[in-house]
């Protein structure tokens, strides 16, 4: 029988741009459209978070993408032409048409197959599930993973009332980022490395809650405010919730794995959010890190940033369990339980 195979993370990458924008600032901008002026405080107030990075001019979300990969890449100890398969994965796109992964592939000079995977805030942990299910049957064995989030261009900054401001406020703490992951083949033994187990749910009945509209079917040449910035339609909150069952459902047992794991990474769009997270699944503070109070939501690009920050501060180390939990609108859930 062929040999059991494992995808192993063989690297996982960070980058930050250098602009940072306190909630102050984006506040004051707010204030200067000539809407609705919010008082001092009442965004940090609400979100918990002090501010978030900004792109440089011109950047596009490839190039985010581009330099997160090239570190991973240096960091495991490859060239690009040993990546046999070469994953797109964000909210984030530079065009509508050909996929991201082209432009991240051309500007690495990388010549393997190569696609987009889009699921909003989820889309880098459907990746992981994509690469190790490749690399688990043996179609490829070294596989990057390449996010590029340019979410501050969907930020709302003409509000006409308070009710419009709530509406645009995940905009708000929207931060970019570019991340990047290795997956590579490696033995399957019981305490050999990688990724131990993947489960997904999903509530889509829950899709209108908070939505990016423009560019799609829908609105394809709009250019109103309320489908090109992020906006909040219904609860987000409450598609979470409805959720509840089936995503415990869903966890099952590995919930249990979740909470003794080293370090827990999940989704965060604002610090009341994060404390929900903690009580809903019954998480260990101490094993977790609030990074969307410095850095924003990073979108699909945050799971990998706080594991890149928990290595950083040695609170993951080899043979360590790590557990990864994924949030998205639309409404989708998704769980990933990795031995470092």
């Amino acid at each position: 029988m062929p040999e059991a195979l494992r995808a192993r993370i063989a690297a996982v990458s960070a980058h930050l741009p250098s602009r940072y924008r306190t909630l102050d600032e984006t506040r004051v901008k707010v204030a200067e459209t000539g809407g609705y002026a919010p008082p001092p405080g009442l965004l940090e107030d609400l979100t918990g978070v002090r501010g978030v990075h900004v792109h440089e001019d011109g950047a596009n979300a490839s190039d985010l993408a581009v330099t997160a990969a090239r570190s991973a890449l240096d960091e495991a100890g490859l060239k690009v032409g040993d990546v046999d398969l070469l994953l797109f994965a964000a909210t984030s796109q530079d065009l509508i048409e050909p996929a991201t992964a082209h432009l991240v592939a051309t500007k690495l000079g990388a010549s393997c197959p190569v696609f987009d995977v889009k699921n909003a805030c989820n889309s880098f942990l459907n990746a992981m599930e994509v690469a190790a299910s490749f690399i688990e049957n043996g179609r490829y064995r070294t596989v990057l993973i390449a996010c590029g989030e340019l979410s501050t261009l969907a930020t709302r900054w003409h509000v006409p009332d308070r009710q419009d401001l709530l509406r645009a406020l995940p905009g708000y703490t929207a931060s970019d980022a570019g991340a990047a992951m290795v997956l590579t083949a490696g033995p399957a033994g019981e305490r050999d490395p990688g990724v131990l187990a993947l489960r997904f749910a999903s509530n889509s009945d829950a899709w209108e809650a908070c939505t990016v509209a423009g560019g799609g079917s829908m609105h394809h040449l709009s250019v109103h405010d309320d489908h090109t910035t992020l906006r909040l339609n219904g609860d987000l909150r409450q598609g979470a919730l409805d959720a509840a069952p089936r995503i415990l459902a869903t966890a099952g047992e590995e919930l249990e794995t979740v909470r003794t794991s080293a370090f827990v990474a999940f989704h965060q769009i604002a610090m009341p959010q994060y404390r929900e997270m903690l009580e809903l699944f019954s998480l260990p503070e101490d094993r977790c890190m609030p990074a969307v109070a410095e850095h924003g939501n990073c979108a699909a690009a945050s799971l990998p940033l706080q594991l890149v920050k928990a290595r950083e501060a040695d609170r993951i180390e080899s043979g360590d369990l790590v557990a990864m939990i994924g949030l998205a609108s639309g409404f989708s859930f998704g769980l990933a339980l990795v031995r470092w």
